[in-house]
């Protein structure tokens, strides 16, 4: 499955440069696919990728597949210490 086969709205699990936070699509064009991502900070910041870069599955959840090793469970991003 591609990042194209994703439908408005839908959620998914994106690696940033430091650790993985959650993302949604947020537009779909014929060049590309834009994704909203959460920043621990409360921002919200847009980034485009191609529509076939690739997906894996944890589960039902999505997960853009990356260059980096580790995984989503051991390096994901913290929103709110208190929960």
């Amino acid at each position: 499955m591609t990042l194209g086969d994703l439908h408005l709205g839908s959620r998914l699990l994106y690696r940033s440069k430091k650790d993985w936070r959650t993302a949604v699509v947020s537009r779909i064009a014929e060049d590309g696919i834009t994704i909203s991502v959460a920043s621990p900070t409360g921002y919200n910041y847009r980034v485009k990728r191609p529509t076939d870069d690739r997906l894996e599955f944890h589960g039902a959840m999505p997960l853009l597949v990356s260059d980096f090793g580790d995984l989503w469970q051991e390096n994901f991003s913290s929103y709110d210490k208190r929960w």
